[in-house]
């Protein structure tokens, strides 16, 4: 197995944004497409995607860490290594009740050797469970995942993993997934009731959308923020709430305007909700926030954390650091050759108020 380099260039690309958010390189000729999470001696890890393309070619779902505070990034391990002719791309991730790391990771069948383009992607491959309880550095990969249900969408089809892992109020852990055939999207939330090692018990969530992130709030209320598809020309995010733990879903709200897409949600410290995601309206490219002090009732108007080059960006996953700031790992095309990087911005959430304006 050939790693990739072990230090990533943070000077490569290290700026402040308008907001005051300082914006570095974590990782180059990566989509990413960043799952990230902190752990309890304050280690950031990032799960992505190592190759710089949308899955056109073979590639694997990697592990990065920083030991300081996202400032520099360092090769870990490899969760899901990928078979012949697959990409494993696509990953749920969050924390076993025992502390363990959980990986869902699936991705695409009928891929062609690294560089080599691919034809559009068809064919799931079936997820696997990763598990490592050294942080990250070693992994156990189970291979036994249940099939979806004999839905249009899920027929013949395999679930696509995305988002967090969450234990539920009964001690459960959910993970929200979804299915996609030609237009169709539907996403669902899977429960384990062994901490983890096997999933099953699917209940829909979204039956019109996908990319589905999750938050328990507590008490058996939930929030999850899914990518919704209206139209071609509407995709936005769509508020759910469940206040059964899960097992059933409420649609509330939309989110965002079209095309600002693919939601982390994230409970910050006083109690707040942070909601980060990718902006690719025209001309106005990056990751934005929006905040709610009222478990998702109301929402402040979007505070803007980093500006990207290119339409083709976002997928920001958020986690707070002890001393207050938030770290926000996100994806950005830099240039039609296949130069794709990660991204993180560090910023603090307690400079703005549910107006969206900065604290005087």
């Amino acid at each position: 197995m050939v790693l990739p380099a072990l230090v990533s260039p943070a000077s490569a690309h290290t700026a402040l944004d308008p907001s005051g958010s300082q914006i570095r390189t974590a990782v180059q000729k990566v989509c990413a497409w960043p799952n990230l999470k902190r752990l309890q001696d304050g280690t950031l890890v990032a799960f992505l995607y190592n190759q710089p393309c949308h899955g056109l070619w073979e590639g694997d779902l990697d592990c990065w860490a920083s030991e300081d505070d996202g400032r520099t990034w360092r090769f870990r391990s490899r969760p899901a290594e990928h078979e012949p002719t697959t990409a494993r791309m696509n990953c749920a991730a969050g924390f076993a009740a025992n502390g363990d790391l959980v990986v869902l990771c699936s991705g695409w069948a009928d891929r062609a050797p690294k560089g080599v383009l691919s034809g559009p992607h068809r064919r799931v491959v079936r997820a696997w469970v990763c598990r490592s309880s050294d942080g990250g550095r070693t992994w156990e990969v189970s291979r036994d995942f249940p099939a979806p249900p004999d839905s249009a969408a899920g027929r013949d089809n395999e679930f696509i993993a995305f988002g967090n892992i969450q234990i539920a109020e009964d001690g459960s852990l959910c993970a929200p997934v979804y299915l996609r055939r030609d237009d169709l999207r539907e996403s669902y939330l899977l429960r384990s009731r062994d901490d983890g090692w096997t999933w099953g018990d699917p209940v829909p969530l979204n039956p019109g959308g996908n990319e589905a992130d999750i938050l328990h709030l507590g008490g058996g209320r939930w929030l999850a923020a899914s990518r919704e598809f209206k139209q071609r020309r509407d995709v936005h995010l769509e508020l759910f709430v469940s206040t059964d733990d899960a097992r059933t879903w409420q649609r509330k709200m939309p989110l965002s305007l079209p095309m600002q897409v693919t939601g982390n949600l994230a409970a910050l410290s006083d109690g707040r909700v942070l909601l980060s995601y990718g902006n690719r309206c025209w001309n106005n490219f990056g990751v934005d926030v929006r905040l709610s002090e009222d478990q998702g009732k109301s929402w402040s108007p979007p505070i803007r954390i980093a500006d990207c080059p290119r339409a083709d960006c976002g997928y920001p996953s958020s986690v707070q650091l002890a001393d207050g700031r938030a770290v926000t790992a996100f994806y950005t095309q830099v240039s039609e050759d296949f130069h794709y990087e990660m991204r993180v911005a560090a910023w603090r959430p307690g400079d703005y108020t549910v107006s969206g304006r900065p604290r005087s």
